[in-house]
């Protein structure tokens, strides 16, 4: 089993344990603010910035103990984030929906529920919470779901970064037509980093496509190495958890000081 199997298969014992009649879901999603149109606030600069709210990962254990979300996600808006990813998956990343609801509560820029989504109930769930984008991992779903859960995000009023690693996967992407694609430099299988995925997929994603570089970006040097592959975007987590001040550290990374 991969390590991305074996993720997936916490995510449904999870998912099973928490779930609620859909009436409730429904009604908490009537009562939820229409969803922030994330395609225009990840289009307003040369780099745009997702910041991560992240308190673990499966490869590199505890990041930071984050007591209040809220706070770091208004930190990362001041800092001129175009939008702010919080972590729900709560075996490996230590994340939670109650995390979702903090952040959104706090900010007025879109928020990213980052999770492995794997079930339509967690579309209706992310949306009930607050979310504007979800993520769907190309290499977690078979292409009849890829579509699927696509069109249901965006019934739902809901933007989806699609996540590539390989060719394959790009191409799988691509036949739905999307709006914004995110080549993870992290082989979720394995769970190897290697930033030569943005260098060889990026420059393959049409322009007209909000092109994100995720994972292995630590410095200034490695945003610029995105951005000359074609990136327009970048999520970035572990990097703004760990540096003390998150402020500082996004401005350094955009070079702006």
């Amino acid at each position: 089993m991969s390590v991305l199997d074996s993720i997936i298969e916490g995510v449904r014992e999870d998912l099973a344990a928490r779930r609620i009649p859909l009436g409730q879901i429904h009604k908490r999603m009537e009562e939820t603010a229409p969803a922030l149109d994330a395609h225009s606030f990840l289009s307003r600069d040369d780099m745009n910035v997702i910041a991560e709210v992240k308190r673990s990962s499966p490869s590199k254990g505890e990041l930071a103990t984050i007591t209040d979300p809220a706070s770091l996600a208004g930190q990362y808006q001041e800092a001129g984030a175009a939008a702010v990813s919080v972590l729900t998956e709560r075996r490996r990343f230590g994340g939670s929906l109650e995390d979702l609801d903090a952040v959104r509560k706090r900010i007025t820029i879109p928020v990213l529920r980052k999770d492995f989504m794997v079930d339509e109930y967690q579309f209706l769930e992310a949306r009930a919470h607050g979310a504007d984008i979800v993520l769907l991992i190309v290499a977690a779903l078979s292409k009849s779901q890829l579509r699927d859960f696509y069109d249901l995000a965006t019934e739902l009023g809901m933007a989806s970064l699609i996540e590539v690693h390989t060719a394959q996967e790009l191409e799988s992407a691509m036949d739905i037509e999307p709006r914004i694609i995110g080549v993870n430099s992290r082989n979720l299988k394995t769970l190897d980093v290697d930033s030569a995925a943005f260098a060889d997929l990026i420059p393959r994603i049409p322009a007209d496509v909000i092109r994100v570089a995720e994972s292995g970006i630590a410095t200034r040097s490695d945003v610029e190495f995105a951005q000359n592959a074609g990136a327009t975007a970048i999520l970035v987590g572990e990097t703004l958890v760990k540096s003390g001040n998150p402020i500082s550290a996004m401005q350094e990374l955009l070079g702006r000081r």
